[in-house]
């Protein structure tokens, strides 16, 4: 794994952190602390020892430097404190974020007009399963991903990449892409027009559609000037499963897979190019837009 691969992976830093920190803590709990309560009791034995014996010789004593005597001794060193700190916070960030919910930042403008580029969202880590962390093993089967849904996965052709698009197949389903149009198992889509969009950082206007699929709506867009699908074979898994002409191409989804495009059609890098995301590859449902510093108004959640 190469250098960039680990800083790009807050998943892989965050358990090493988790881990550090947590066995540090424990060390002082169960190990480190027990040391020094043992050498501050005979510290302090030793320190009233000769106390007594001054107040035997009639010599008064001075009891005033007994608490920081005991103080300095039970005080942990500043790598012990920082760690014991830090571990419940970075604990409970590692298990929120590899769990529940893990937060991304759009950085294209492939799902325009559904999500924009700075969109700041949440995403759901269990919906579809509970996976361990860093390895992305699922260990319980919960909800299978649903034709419709917003997903963020690992690009199948890079790992350490993650990667945004609407689910369009399913395991067994037939895609079929023609005139920028959608056809599944044979039923075509209905799209309704809408007023054109204005893409506000390219200043271009594409042509807007309302996307119905799977009983839901969503919006996409299509530019007139592109072509319907600039063919550009790969020899990606299950390759065999689909079929390009010219423009347009069928694809069968194979089990354990799923098909992914863009809602930006003509301006997304997505399986039509690269193939299927595999089952192994989901991080989970997006639903929710948090933030977004340019347009405060972007908050809330999305189909």
């Amino acid at each position: 794994m190469s250098l960039q691969s680990i800083l790009g992976n807050f998943a892989l830093i965050l358990f090493v952190l988790t881990v550090v920190t947590g066995v540090i803590w424990f060390l002082d709990v169960f190990y480190l602390a027990k040391q020094r309560r043992a050498r501050a009791n005979t510290a302090l034995a030793e320190y009233d020892a000769r106390n007594a014996k001054l107040a035997a010789e009639g010599i008064k004593p001075d009891t005033n430097g007994r608490a920081a005597l005991e103080a300095g001794i039970l005080r942990q060193p500043t790598w012990i404190e920082y760690s014991g700190s830090f571990f419940p916070v970075i604990a409970l960030v590692f298990f929120l974020r590899s769990f529940l919910y893990e937060p991304f930042k759009i950085p294209s403008s492939s799902m325009l007009p559904t999500l924009l580029v700075g969109d700041l969202i949440l995403v759901n880590k269990y919906t579809y399963g509970i996976r361990l962390p860093v390895i992305n093993k699922k260990i319980i089967d919960i909800n299978d991903p649903k034709r419709g849904d917003v997903m963020v996965f690992k690009y199948p052709e890079d790992p350490s990449l993650d990667y945004i698009k609407r689910v369009i197949g399913v395991p067994g389903d037939k895609i079929t892409y023609k005139n920028k149009r959608l056809t599944i198992n044979g039923q075509a889509l209905s799209y309704a027009p809408l007023p054109d969009y204005l893409d506000e950082d390219r200043l271009t206007y594409s042509n807007q559609f309302v996307e119905k699929m799977n009983g839901m709506e969503h919006r996409i867009l299509n530019d007139n000037g592109a072509p319907v699908f600039t063919s550009n074979e790969r020899n990606f898994p299950g390759n065999e499963l689909c079929k390009f002409n010219g423009g347009d191409f069928a694809c069968t989804v194979p089990p354990g897979s799923y098909f992914m495009m863009g809602d930006n059609r003509d301006n997304s890098l997505d399986s039509r190019y690269w193939g299927f995301v595999p089952d192994q590859n989901i991080v989970g449902k997006a639903f929710f837009i948090w933030m977004n510093f340019s347009n405060l108004k972007r908050i809330g959640s999305f189909q």
